[in-house]
């Protein structure tokens, strides 16, 4: 007889929390050092600066524990986990990612001292931002323990990634951090195959949503909405003469988003069989007979995220999109793309290749994210002459090829070393459950 409760994590979260955080206070003390900002002032003087980067920092801050933290909240008994795994991930990870770039990426080592400043921080909540998409892939089938674990080696493999991009190839830092969307997914998508277990499929009987829950994870597509602005040009000064460039992906971003929010909510009419807004995406169901057909149940929300793929879509392209109309015609392909593949492309890939991606990264952050990229080519190579154009083509294929391998190849090395016994793996019917990790205390058993 299976047992009846989840096993206790007592002996392994507390521990690996505990001396990851040793490691990571005493790799501070010896390396970390404040960065003096009066040394650095430019036109601006040291309290407009201060302000200027803390805005920033506050709106990228608001998206990561709030905006992807109340997305995490749409299924009906994973809301406790999704919420609070998502701001242990996110503290977790910064702190790694400030240390990890500090020792790989030249710009932020003086001296054999990592010196932080408000911007080196937005980098490390990037990547941490990388950490949670591919988080989204194995939402509810994965414990604590193996969550942390995995945010830890995700943020590694991007910073890997971005140095060698930077090293190799010399890209552009800002291009490099924007690819966190490609990478997360791709990296998450390959930790839920190795993961795959037959007890999730073809649905699992928790994985659903309800009008609550879809108001929370509301809350958090609006904080992200918002803020993505802030998040896709908090770095571009920092890298860039050219001020104006700046405003210029803001405005894009703002007008990718705006066209993208039109077209997820008319694709969802378009594609729900009653000609109704769905704020679900359907699930695959079988019948009786044996046949598939799409339910109402949800895994993740429809419109919420793919509103959201405009700003994931102009975020890789910013810097070559100049004119209103080209962000315009992205955030509208991306929504296209995104919808649809909300719609169709979950159920397949379980059905394929037994892949269950259960916020549908591929739809959110992958695809649009590819899209652009091809964006970002074609408008380079418009702007330059034949020579130089089949150069960048080039180099622009190298750098999507070298992040997706190492995003594929780092996941299922991820997804291996995470089925491991030691951590303790979910039981299948305890997946999708906050009881298997919080305390209910009206639910307690009176003996």
């Amino acid at each position: 007889m299976a047992p009846r409760y989840a096993p206790s994590l007592r002996s392994r979260l507390p521990l690996v929390a505990f001396l990851l955080e040793t490691f990571f206070l005493l790799l501070f003390v010896f390396f970390v050092k404040i960065e003096h900002q009066h040394e650095k002032i430019g036109r601006k003087s040291d309290s407009t600066l201060f302000i200027s980067s803390y805005a920033e920092f506050q709106d990228v801050h608001v998206m990561i524990f709030m905006g992807f933290g109340f997305l995490a909240t749409f299924l009906v008994r994973y809301g406790f986990s999704g919420s609070g795994f998502n701001v242990l991930l996110a503290a977790m990870a910064i702190q790694w990612a400030i240390l990890i770039n500090g020792f790989l990426l030249p710009q932020r080592h003086h001296r054999r001292e990592i010196h932080i400043s408000m911007k080196s921080v937005i980098e490390a909540e990037l990547c941490a931002a990388s950490a949670l998409v591919a988080m989204g892939a194995v939402h509810g089938k994965t414990n604590p323990v193996q969550l942390l674990l995995m945010a830890l080696v995700e943020v590694t493999g991007f910073v890997v990634n971005q140095w060698i991009l930077r090293t190799l190839l010399s890209a552009d830092p800002v291009n490099s951090i924007m690819l966190l969307h490609v990478f997360g997914a791709l990296f998450g998508v390959m930790v839920s195959w190795v993961l795959h277990r037959e007890g999730i499929k073809p649905v699992h009987e928790k994985e659903k949503t309800d009008r609550k829950t879809g108001l929370f994870a509301m809350f958090g597509t609006l904080f992200l909405w918002m803020f993505w602005p802030s998040f896709n040009s908090a770095l571009v000064e920092d890298y860039r003469w050219d001020r104006g460039l700046k405003l210029t992906v803001i405005y894009g971003t703002y007008l990718s988003l705006a066209v993208s929010v039109v077209m997820a909510m008319s694709v969802s009419m378009l594609t729900s069989s009653k000609g109704k807004m769905n704020m679900d995406l359907g699930m695959l169901r079988f019948t009786d007979n044996g046949h598939h057909e799409m339910s109402s149940m949800s895994a993740q929300v429809h419109v919420q995220s793919s509103a959201l793929s405009g700003g994931v879509a102009i975020g890789v392209a910013m810097t070559a999109v100049h004119t209103p109309w080209i962000a315009m015609t992205i955030g509208f392909c991306s929504a296209l793309l995104s919808a649809l593949g909300f719609r169709y492309m979950k159920n397949h890939m379980l059905l394929a290749f037994e892949c269950h991606d259960t916020c549908s990264v591929l739809s959110v952050h992958a695809i649009p994210g590819i899209l652009g990229w091809f964006a970002h080519l074609f408008i380079r190579l418009a702007s330059n002459e034949r020579t130089i154009a089949v150069q960048f083509a080039v180099y622009h294929i190298c750098v999507l090829l070298i992040t997706t391998c190492m995003s594929l190849v780092m996941g299922m090395a991820t997804g291996l070393f995470l089925k491991w016994s030691i951590w303790r793996p979910q039981q299948d019917r305890k997946c999708f459950d906050d009881q298997a990790f919080w305390e209910f205390p009206n639910l307690v058993v009176q003996k």
